[in-house]
């Protein structure tokens, strides 16, 4: 649904424009054991803008960690939200280039997603705030899309977003309960075959959404 009002990303999400848009969930496994709902649960809803996707992300956890703190190494294994976007819903592989990104928001802020280089680089254009609760935790973000002549460490122009544009969107959880790696990544989209962590190579997986004025 097309945003008509200002949002301010505080993790409040206490605007009007929110109340109006439908939760999705968060409810497939890709890596690991289906979790019960004591262990995580997720949802999230989406709304735009001209400049931005916004995203509003629920998440109960029962254990956070943090446990890499070089941000750019092994950050997959801590607990992170991951946002999946395809700016012209290509589809294809990405995994080395930025025919889309799959970016790791980490607790502390922290964005990471891999270059055409292939080696991990922090991304500094999404907007983004964490409010934790006991178990729940707030994130809300706005994201710019770039089109696939994104260029590292240069100038880029983001892609200006209008009614009836179709984008790739996939949202993620990683999950650790104190161990080495994590446990469970659970997402938005059902992946078919036995591979079901392949949102970070192939777009192709991801969602198919087209941006609207209505909630339709």
């Amino acid at each position: 649904m097309r945003c008509q009002e200002k949002i301010t990303i505080d993790g409040k999400a206490n605007e009007e424009a929110w109340t109006n848009v439908e939760w999705q969930d968060m409810n497939h496994n890709y890596i690991g054991e289906p979790v019960d709902s004591s262990d995580f649960k997720g949802r999230f809803k989406l709304l735009w803008d001209p400049q931005y996707i916004y995203i509003l992300a629920e998440t109960h956890d029962d254990t956070l960690i943090d446990i890499h703190p070089d941000g750019l190494d092994r950050y997959w294994d801590d607990d992170c939200l991951e946002i999946f976007i395809d700016e012209d819903n290509s589809k294809g592989n990405h995994q080395y280039n930025h025919n889309a990104f799959a970016y790791h928001i980490a607790l502390n802020g922290r964005i990471t997603d891999i270059g055409p280089d292939s080696v991990p680089h922090y991304y500094s254009h999404l907007k983004t705030s964490r409010i934790t609760d006991n178990k729940k935790t707030v994130w809300e973000l706005a994201m710019p899309l770039y089109k696939d002549t994104y260029k590292e460490n240069k100038p880029n122009k983001p892609a200006i977003l209008s009614n009836g544009k179709k984008i790739g969107f996939m949202i993620a959880y990683c999950d650790n309960d104190f161990s080495a790696e994590r446990e469970s990544f659970i997402g938005s989209e059902y992946i078919m075959g036995e591979d079901k962590n392949r949102g970070w190579i192939d777009a192709g997986v991801f969602g198919d959404y087209k941006l609207t004025n209505s909630g339709d």
